[in-house]
């Protein structure tokens, strides 16, 4: 590669940069950023933003940029402008100069007229990989460089098509991204994570996943109606939180959302916290109290673990769904309620069913819209943005200047198989941040069960010194990062002598250039 000319290696070594953002386990939004970035800097690119297609208006919107735009939503019309001719036709534009192309429009970042006289313009379709006809324009990634001989730019061209080729998938998971973002907006809902927006109601909803994409859209269909909502899933997969978006969603989110965990209250006390008693009811009730169905009036009850409600309860409950009725214990007074039931469970309630344990009246009244939520070993997408999210909430809580998870601390979060869920992974990240006295969370940080044979130096199977090796392979890496491949900073910053950092960095045959930000050549004047 070093025989090769200084442009081509540059193009190659930018391919390779944008190869390396493309992994599988990269959050979508954040990747495609830093793709733009990498753009934008080796090859002095002023502008750098990708123009995607959104099927409900017909338009192509500005979904993501390097530099701001200065208009805040643009969209153009297939065939309209430059950007909407390469939609339209499939087919590469490169202006050399902006103000002399008629059909250039300048409408997203108000570029001077100084600008529109010094910078060319290139734009190329994204296509999805597909065969002839199979094939779809997605939209159109696009730059603003300097003015070029035509030669140089038409470089510039080919190389942008390679780069729009390979990012063709991910763009097509951003096309969806903006969609759902578009359904859950219209329901008051939003999601963080890998979406192009931010500044949403409901920030603790992160939802990377295709999965948790679909569950949250299943969230914004049946938000407004009132129907009964069931939600199943293994415990600690969020379901609470996903009641509270259904309510805040909701022409109800104004009144109030109650909330009953069945399963943490003996038989005994349930119909008491449900339908209220009045006083002298039994032993101990003292005075008159309204139960949840009252207290929620005109609003949202949430009953977590219903599959743990005596047959007894479940009889009242069913016909405060179907009468809107209720009856106070030690009361044969009937009490009107108006109340949107939202019920959730961990249990095969089709085997309590046949176990007799489960009324099967009450189990078709309350599953009329099941959302199932898949545990989080099946949507591995959604762990470093949750972990990453749980990361700045608890370095925030705890005072802690926390800036990042270190490479092995990710490898091990992404190996574990999580029983418990987000749950866990919360109290994981924690715990972690707890622990942590510098500005990683490194993998000795993170609680001893994620200590796994696949992912963990301080593994049994591993004898001391391989430990150590790992533990010395992790800072060197980490330190390496840091410095941009810059070995003599890294040993400044390891507090280590330029020659042992060198002695390790062949030792683990570690590659200082992967972690370099390539300069950008300096060019030579272009002859008047």
């Amino acid at each position: 590669m070093e025989n090769l000319p200084a442009s081509l290696q540059l193009f190659l070594r930018t391919l390779s940069q944008v190869l390396g953002e493309m992994g599988p386990k990269s959050p979508l939004s954040p990747s495609l950023k830093s793709l733009l970035r990498i753009l934008a800097e080796n090859f002095g690119y002023k502008r750098v933003f990708l123009a995607i297609y959104d099927s409900n208006t017909g338009t192509l919107k500005i979904g993501l940029t390097h530099s701001q735009p200065k208009a805040a939503e643009v969209t153009y019309q297939p065939g309209q402008g430059v950007t909407g001719m390469v939609f339209q036709t499939g087919r590469a534009i490169v202006v050399p100069r902006m103000k002399d192309h008629p059909e250039f429009l300048n409408r997203a970042f108000g570029r001077t007229q100084d600008e529109l006289a010094s910078l060319a313009f290139i734009s190329v379709p994204v296509v999805t990989p597909g065969p002839g006809a199979e094939s779809e324009v997605l939209g159109t990634l696009s730059v603003d460089l300097p003015t070029l001989p035509r030669d140089v730019l038409e470089n510039h061209r080919q190389f942008l098509e390679v780069v729009a080729q390979l990012i063709a998938n991910q763009v097509a998971r951003l096309q969806e991204e903006m969609l759902l973002q578009r359904q859950l907006m219209a329901q008051g809902l939003g999601l963080i994570g890998d979406t192009p927006e931010s500044g949403m109601p409901l920030p603790n909803i992160v939802a990377s996943s295709k999965p948790m994409r679909l569950v949250l859209q299943q969230v914004a269909q049946v938000a407004a109606s009132r129907a009964t909502v069931l939600l199943r899933g293994e415990s600690g997969t969020g379901k609470e939180l996903l009641a509270e978006a259904i309510h805040a969603a909701s022409p109800r989110a104004g009144k109030a959302l109650v909330k009953l965990n069945c399963a943490a209250l003996p038989s005994e006390l349930i119909e008491s916290e449900l339908f209220g008693h009045e006083k002298g009811a039994f032993t101990g009730a003292i005075a008159a109290k309204k139960g949840m169905f009252e207290q929620a009036a005109k609003g949202t009850l949430f009953l977590d673990e219903i599959g743990e409600l005596s047959l007894e309860a479940q009889a009242k409950v069913l016909r405060a769904i179907q009468e809107k009725e209720i009856q106070r214990l030690g009361s044969e007074q009937t009490i009107t309620v108006d109340v949107r039931l939202i019920c959730a469970t961990h249990r095969q309630l089709e085997d309590l069913l046949t176990e007799g344990l489960f009324r099967e009246d009450l189990y078709y009244r309350i599953n009329v819209f099941p959302i199932f939520i898949p545990p989080l070993r099946e949507r591995p997408e959604d762990i470093l943005p949750m972990a990453e999210h749980f990361l700045q909430y608890f370095a925030k809580d705890y005072a802690k200047h926390i800036k990042r998870i270190s490479t092995p601390a990710i490898d091990m979060l992404m190996s574990y198989h999580w029983p418990g869920n987000v749950r866990e992974l919360r109290n994981c990240m924690e715990r972690a941040v707890l622990l942590c006295d510098e500005e990683v969370i490194r993998s000795y940080h993170l609680p001893p069960t994620l200590q796994t044979a696949e992912s963990s130096a301080t593994d049994t199977n591993l004898s001391f010194g391989e430990s150590v090796g790992k533990f010395e392979q992790e800072l060197l890496v980490d330190a390496l990062k840091k410095a941009k491949g810059n070995m003599l900073q890294a040993a400044r910053d390891l507090r280590v002598s330029y020659r042992i950092v060198n002695y390790k960095v062949k030792k683990y045959r570690i590659d200082p250039k992967k972690f370099t930000i390539i300069a950008r050549p300096k060019r030579k004047p272009t002859p008047a």
